[in-house]
This record gives C-alpha cells, structure tokens and sequence, in this order.
C-alpha cells in the first residue's frame, strides 16, 4: 500500500474515532435533543453565560462563606469547572467560595436539565446545582419558584437530594425527596444529576435513577413552573441546614462540573 494511501486510510480511522467520541460524549437522552451546554473544556469560565455572584451576607440561610470570583474560588481547569471553599479570612467571613448563575443569559421554560459532577465532602459543606424562576426580581421568592435539583449536605455522604420551593411550600416545608447510594459516597466519584422538567410535572434523576416526581397535585400551593427559569451552581460553608464546619472538616474542599447541558424536547 502507498504512504499516501495509508495516510489516507489512518486519517479516516482517525477521522471515525473522533466523531465516536464526540457522539459518545455529548449521547442525547432518548425523546430529548441538545439547546445548551457548556463543557468546561475552555481556560476560563464563560461569562456570556454565566455570572459570578459576591458577597457574605449569610445568603438567606446564615451560610459562613463569602463568595467572590477570584482564581482561587472559581475557575476552569482540566476540562471542568472548579468551585472551591477555602478557609480564610476574607470580607469579615472566615471562609470563601463561589457561585454563579445564567440569570439573564440562559433562561427557559421546561427541558432537561442536568450536570456530571463531583461534589466534595465534610461536615458544614454544603453544595448545589439548582434553578431560580427569571421573575424572581418582581414574584419574590419562593413565588419565582426554586427547583434544586441536586443539593447535599456533608453530614449525609450518601444521600442527595431534589427539592421544589414554592408559595405555601418553601423552607423546611418544601417538596423533596432524597436518593441514596448502594455503597460508597458521592464524593468519591462523578454522577449525573438531572431533572426533566414539562407542564405540570418535574421529575429528578441521578445516573438515570428516577427518583423524585412532582406535579400540581403534589404540592400544597401553587404550581409556579411553567415560565423561565436560570440555573445556579454553588458550594456554600455552613448554614442552617447543614451545620457548621467542626474539627473534622478538611479544607480546601473543591466542587468538580464537567458539563452542563440543556434539552428540549424533540419535534
């Protein structure tokens, strides 16, 4: 065979496995086709779509970190976005970390929405991929709506959990439920976190699992979910919910996302 024949035929091979690869990485769930995504495989974090959020006022739920959007907390590094909580002094808070939203880049109504992530873990640690009605500025919260579709708390290393905040069921009152690991915990390795959110029904999955469905008839106020929506990714220290840090708590503790995409429903 000819050196130009050859390298003909290893450029197809090579040609065939990329775009194998690349079908393999970007799978489309059945019924569901690509609207949004970002794989995180760039320097630095995307900011046509997405915004860093500052500050250390306890973020209504007397959380410990201040959340800034230097290097150290947020950043893109090997092909995954990286928020990691610090402990040290910053903004009169003894912790820092980060969080961002799409809040007036990338908003929808319904579609699937999930992320590959590794969260960290101890005691006090407190991570979250979630989503926050568009309206919140003029509804208020919990009228916007608030669909968490992952959160965990590091006392729970096995445990995650989707939860819907709405009127008249927000707080400790809203409507969740948590998904459980056979062995092992989420901190040790990656999972899918996903909802697929239509009129009037949301469900939750992790690696598939459906776990969690919510409907009208499900919660006990108003349904407020069938209008935009953005999306937020954060990993909080301490609060209400999850304690505080205590001598077991190991810092810094570091969120990994290696994708987030969004569906819509094929034609």
């Amino acid at each position: 065979m000819s050196t130009l024949r050859i390298a003909a035929v290893l450029a197809v091979f090579l040609s065939a496995g990329t775009a194998a690869q690349a079908q393999t990485t970007l799978t489309q769930p059945p019924g569901w086709v690509l609207d949004w995504h970002d794989e995180f495989d760039g320097r630095t974090l995307d900011r046509t779509a997405w915004i860093p959020e500052t500050g250390g006022n306890g973020w209504g739920n007397q959380e410990l970190q201040f959340y800034t959007d230097r290097p150290d907390n947020l950043r893109v590094d090997g092909g995954n976005l990286v928020i990691e909580a610090r402990k040290e002094d910053h903004g009169g808070r003894h912790y820092t970390s980060a969080r961002i939203k799409t809040a007036g880049k990338v908003e929808r109504t319904h579609g699937r929405y999930e992320a590959r992530i590794r969260i960290p873990r101890g005691q006090g640690i407190w991570p979250a991929f979630w989503m926050l009605g568009a309206d919140i500025g003029q509804a208020g919260w919990p009228r916007c709506g608030e669909i968490d579709i992952m959160e965990n708390i590091g006392r729970e290393p096995d445990l995650v959990h989707g939860t819907l905040h709405g009127p008249g069921y927000s707080g400790a009152k809203a409507i969740g439920k948590p998904q459980r690991l056979d062995k092992g915990t989420y901190a040790d390795d990656y999972h899918v976190y996903a909802v697929e959110w239509e009129p009037r029904a949301i469900r939750w999955y992790r690696d598939g699992i459906l776990y969690h469905t919510a409907r009208p008839d499900t919660v006990t106020g108003d349904w407020v979910f069938e209008h935009p929506f953005f999306m937020i990714l954060n990993l909080a220290v301490g609060g209400a919910w999850p304690g505080n840090p205590d001598a077991t708590t190991a810092f810094p503790q570091q969120m990994l996302v290696d994708y987030v995409r969004v569906y819509k429903r094929s034609p």
